[in-house]
């Protein structure tokens, strides 16, 4: 692999912080709403699917700009898994959403991201799209909030914003976005979508389907595909690393951008494992409980592996915000 670039850098504009605090502002609303319906939980990835334990393998021999972090030296760490529908509602499978794949690393030691101090975990928080369907935050809280008032509010938002033939373009490019096929997690690759630090470095993550093939008659029931699998075996995931080259081609701050594989492939740097279990007997309701309970946060991480560009400082105010509110 050759040397990756260092000299990519993050851009933060001077009204930043207060725009990020409206945004916290507006999720919370949104948080606040759903939870009166269906009870205390998250602005969004609201339904958990499963909540599941495992393994994460980092491997030995990985590239020099790779071993920073977690991937320093090779070694294994206990997982917790949670898989989840993208949405604030508890809807159906069978509806359009993003697949949200998120997993936690317990056992970590070293200084956080937040530079608050130590932390004892890594989080790794993927949905089932290489980018985001906005390049910056804004465009994204804004969608969120009409949304969640109704088709009208929404068309009437992006009319404002983007004129009605803007509008109509929209939603082409959302309709592509929410409307695009999904096979299951056992099926599908699973991205950060937007980069983090490897030590000097910045690199985007993906997580590889465990399976190529789908299982006829799955459609609409995630955890139980899953769990189907899971009953016939161990599944193992590769964990890689997609690392920055230049601003143009694999930007920072521009996380509708999917970096092309030609210019900055991707390397392998860990197997995440999930053994054969149980979720339904009582040990097996204990482990999803507590994780339906824990924080899944890109910003809990280690300072080697901070969360970068706006939408990433974004997630920041906007998880804590939704922390708060689930108390």
């Amino acid at each position: 692999m050759a040397e990756p670039s260092t000299a990519w850098k993050e851009s933060i504009a001077d009204d930043e912080a207060a725009r990020h605090a409206g945004y916290a502002r507006d999720f919370a609303l949104i948080q606040a709403t759903k939870s009166a319906k269906y009870g205390k939980g998250r602005a969004l990835h609201r339904k958990q699917q499963l909540g599941l334990k495992g393994s994460f393998e980092v491997l030995d021999n990985l590239p020099r700009a790779a071993r920073h972090g977690v991937f320093a030296t090779p070694g294994t760490f206990d997982a917790w898994v949670r898989l989840s529908n993208g949405g604030p509602d508890r809807q159906a499978d069978h509806k359009p959403d993003v697949r949200g794949f998120a997993f936690k690393l317990k056992g970590v030691s070293g200084p956080g991201a937040l530079g608050s101090g130590p932390t004892e975990a890594q989080d790794f928080l993927l949905i089932n799209h290489p980018a985001f369907a906005f390049a910056g935050a804004d465009e994204f809280v804004g969608l969120a909030k009409h949304l969640v008032q109704g088709p009208g509010a929404l068309l009437g938002y992006l009319i404002r914003r983007y004129g009605v033939f803007g509008a109509m373009r929209m939603m082409k490019r959302l309709g592509a976005t929410f409307k695009r096929p999904f096979s299951g997690f056992a099926t599908e690759d699973f991205h950060s979508a937007a980069p983090i630090a490897c030590g000097p470095y910045a690199a985007r993550v993906r997580l590889l389907a465990a399976s190529s093939e789908p299982r006829p008659g799955a459609s609409g029931d995630w955890s139980g595909d899953f769990m189907h699998r899971l009953a016939q075996g161990a599944l193992r995931f590769e964990l890689q690393l997609q690392f920055f080259v230049d601003e143009q081609r694999t930007p920072i701050e521009d996380a509708s951008v999917d970096w092309p594989q030609d210019v900055a492939p991707y390397v392998t740097v860990g197997v995440l494992t999930l053994p054969p279990q149980d979720p339904s007997v009582p040990r097996g309701r204990e482990l999803a409980a507590a994780i339906e309970a824990a924080a899944f946060d890109p910003w809990n991480a280690l300072m080697d592996h901070r969360p970068l560009g706006e939408v990433m400082r974004a997630r920041k105010v906007v998880y804590f915000q939704s922390q708060q509110g689930r108390r």
